[in-house]
């Protein structure tokens, strides 16, 4: 991930971002193909498992063909690559363009220009393919206890007829992402003065939610 050389947009605690957004967020899961890259969006979970930096877990649909891409490379490379498949995970955050009307600059000089602000997180590692019952069953109720919990009247798998959950089970592939390094980037206007980074939550404050959600993360970032 690029980081310009002043550093201010780089994230401290790559992990705690990761888990911030792993929380509202779903993954974009990146890998190579014989027909180039292909993309799908899936939430998934930090796991803290295997050591040192743990594994983001998952599942893609059984008809999704990108699992099968990652098994016949993980076949054909069994001796080249016994540890997974290389792969990234994305996660983004709350991103709004930036408007330099907002800034106190451009009354100043006008030397101002737009921009657009974001938060991201980008996991790369090696991919593994689960099919395994015992694999699938704890992770699909360790997915819905997270996206249940705070519900007055939480779902859980229970609550299906065994034999329709163990067929919707065969419907999906378990991902297993091992990371080798997390890399996350808050560019949330640290370049710019005080008054420039005022002027733009004040900008965003009158937008929609996307715009609003950025200003709140603004909020949270030191003043310069």
């Amino acid at each position: 991930m690029y980081q310009p050389g002043h550093g201010r947009f780089r994230v401290r605690d790559p992990r705690g971002q990761l888990l911030a957004l792993l929380e509202v967020s779903p993954a974009t899961l990146v890998t190579r193909g014989p027909d180039g890259f292909r993309a799908s969006i899936l939430p998934m979970l930090l796991d803290p498992e295997p050591a040192p930096h743990g594994s983001l877990r998952g599942h893609l649909a059984r008809g999704n063909p990108q699992w099968r891409e990652i098994e016949a490379e993980l076949e054909a490379n069994l001796r080249d690559a016994p540890d997974g498949v290389p792969a990234m995970a994305l996660f983004d955050g709350p991103d709004a363009y930036i408007s330099p009307t907002w800034y106190e600059e451009k009354r100043r000089t006008g030397e101002v220009v737009p921009t657009w602000n974001y938060v991201t997180v980008q996991v790369h590692g090696t991919l593994l393919v689960h099919h395994e019952p015992e694999w699938l069953r704890p992770h699909v109720a360790a997915l819905v206890a997270r996206h249940e919990s705070g519900r007055p009247e939480p779902w859980s798998l229970e609550d299906a007829p065994e034999p329709y959950v163990a067929s919707q089970l065969r419907a999906i592939v378990g991902l297993e992402l091992r990371i080798d390094r997390i890399e996350a980037k808050r560019k949330l206007s640290q370049n710019r003065s005080a008054a420039d980074v005022d002027g733009a939550i004040e900008g965003l404050a009158l937008g929609g939610p996307a715009e609003r959600a950025v200003a709140d993360e603004m909020r949270r970032e030191p003043k310069p």
